[in-house]
């Protein structure tokens, strides 16, 4: 086999490896993302019904009714 042709072929196939394992990296992190995303959104409606609820309360300066 002409040397020239060997050493493309084996550039190829390194090629082809590493693009292979770059495919598995990019959905593995495709996967953690989709999954920070949903744990954010639930953290924003969580924090939002807290500052709802905090609101709903008495104002803060306002004293207690026993003092």
């Amino acid at each position: 086999m002409d040397p020239s042709r060997r050493d493309l072929e084996e550039r190829i196939a390194f090629l082809q490896r590493h693009v292979e394992q770059q495919d598995r990296v990019v959905l593995e992190l495709s996967r953690e993302v989709a999954k920070l995303v949903d744990r954010l959104a639930r953290l924003e409606a969580k924090t939002a019904q807290a500052a709802d609820g905090a609101e709903a309360g008495p104002p803060a300066d306002e004293r207690p009714p026993h003092w």
